[in-house]
């Protein structure tokens, strides 16, 4: 455990909050991008609870058959919210032949990612819906996202959590078990999961994180009190430093 957390009353926070940003927008509802993931899962299971199925839309957006599509299935069923299953891949072929050029696998992933988000805020618009981001504070500090992708968002009720502190909240709303044990994955190619390209595992990442950024403690501190080398801080604290720029606007000269 990281934090000491009281987990019914976060969810309480979480259910108000989704609640008072959905009526201070007027917005009708909200839209969410559905994985089969632990994230997004979440998401709608605290979505749900905040303003009934009938107020929620879930997009599962793939780009290849695979079984994320259905454990997303999954968890809508078990919602019982509408949802729609729209392949990605057409899409990014007829932006690959128009680009003119062979994308590697960071191009594309992008691509594929900020397709999904366009995908999402084209319905968000049409029903006068909320987007609703499912990205976590793990994520969000070592920019393992997608800037203009998984990163747009009207809101994130999950930004402030760990990724080891959303399967807690996981196990507290009822997702499903096969759900919160797999390996996250953002469906972006075959095998690909999160921790290879994050480089670390998430219950290393985030008690690293939380020392850095809640309490504060340097590099040899932490080093120290996880019994981890200083050369993995490091690897972290480098993932921070170079993914500032997405958690920030576009920079402007000061002209006035």
């Amino acid at each position: 455990m990281l934090r000491n957390l009281n987990y019914e009353k976060i969810i309480e926070k979480i259910v108000f909050f989704i609640k008072r940003k959905l009526n201070q927008s007027k917005a009708k509802g909200i839209v969410i991008g559905i994985s089969g993931g632990v994230d997004s899962a979440v998401t709608a299971f605290l979505a749900v609870k905040a303003l009934g199925k009938e107020r929620v839309l879930g997009l599962i957006l793939p780009y290849y058959e695979n079984e994320e599509i259905k454990d997303a299935i999954l968890v809508c069923n078990i919602l019982g919210i509408e949802y729609k299953i729209i392949s990605i891949k057409s899409i990014i072929e007829e932006f690959e032949k128009i680009l003119g050029f062979d994308s590697n696998k960071i191009v594309k992933g992008n691509l594929m990612v900020r397709t999904r988000m366009v995908i999402l805020y084209s319905y968000a618009n049409a029903k006068n819906y909320l987007v609703m981001g499912t990205s976590n504070r793990s994520e969000y500090l070592v920019g393992y996202f997608t800037k203009w992708g998984d990163g747009a968002s009207d809101i994130a009720p999950l930004l402030n959590l760990y990724k080891t502190e959303i399967w807690e909240i996981a196990k507290k709303i009822g997702v499903p078990e096969k759900i919160i044990q797999k390996k996250p994955t953002a469906g972006l190619w075959k095998n690909q999961t999160d921790e290879d390209e994050l480089g670390i595992n998430y219950l290393i990442l985030d008690q690293i994180l939380h020392k850095m950024f809640d309490l504060k403690m340097k590099a040899d501190e932490i080093s120290k009190k996880l019994n981890i080398s200083l050369e993995q801080i490091e690897y972290v604290k480098n993932l921070v430093r170079k993914t500032i720029h997405k958690r920030k606007l576009p920079p402007s000269p000061k002209i006035f």
